[in-house]
């Protein structure tokens, strides 16, 4: 099973999200993200928020259609997509995937990308029209070239990543040291069908990126 989670962030950047769905898919509404999916012809599972973001009439309206509408109040010690992705990795050890969390508030972004790093180690891709962002630990990872996402980039997160090697990739490396600042790996890109990237220590982000905002 998958989780697909959509958040209230600006509608432009989300991508066609009819093109990620399947009968393998559980959708789940953030806050407003919540009428981007019904208005995608997509129904959630399950919708959390405090829905403070839209008029009264149309929460009325989500509450009639959606019994699985799980409203909370806006004074709390969570955001909504924290409790959102909360429920989603008790659900299920399969992928999950974050829209709508890009964009707009800057907090909202960073609050986002740290709760990938809350789970880091599980499946879980953060996505908008031009960018896939994961969090990784140490260990040997494949990625597959996608003519879509150009560029891949690497960010160390933790303080250290130790032996970082790329091959495959344009810029290849082996067992190099990178701290928390350096911009030595943005924007390399994969020249073979798939590669590798592994690291034996600390904590590390792939974004993959287009320039252009009209990916799926």
């Amino acid at each position: 099973m998958l989780i697909h989670i959509v958040g209230g962030g600006p509608r432009h950047l989300l991508p066609d999200l009819r093109s990620y769905d399947g009968s393998d898919v559980q959708w789940v509404g953030v806050d407003r993200g919540t009428k981007a999916l019904l208005d995608f012809g997509l129904r959630p599972v399950r919708a959390f928020g405090d829905f403070d973001s839209l008029p009264a009439e149309e929460v009325k309206r989500l509450r009639e259609m959606l019994p699985e509408l799980d409203i909370w109040p806006a004074e709390k010690d969570k955001t909504d997509m924290e409790i959102a992705l909360d429920w989603a990795v008790r659900q299920t050890d399969g992928a999950i995937r974050l829209f709508g969390a890009t964009g707009g508030r800057l907090d909202h972004l960073f609050g986002n990308v740290e709760l990938l790093l809350k789970y880091a180690g599980r499946p879980i891709e953060l996505i908008d029209r031009q960018n896939v962002l994961t969090v990784h630990l140490p260990g040997v990872h494949t990625v597959a070239r996608d003519d879509r996402y150009r560029y891949v980039s690497y960010i160390p997160i933790s303080e250290t990543v130790a032996e970082l090697t790329l091959i495959g990739f344009k810029y290849p490396l082996t067992n190099c040291h990178i701290s928390r600042g350096s911009t030595l790996c943005i924007s390399n890109e994969l020249i073979q069908s798939s590669g590798t990237f592994s690291f034996s220590e600390g904590i590390l982000m792939m974004i993959r990126s287009s320039d252009f905002a009209g990916c799926p």
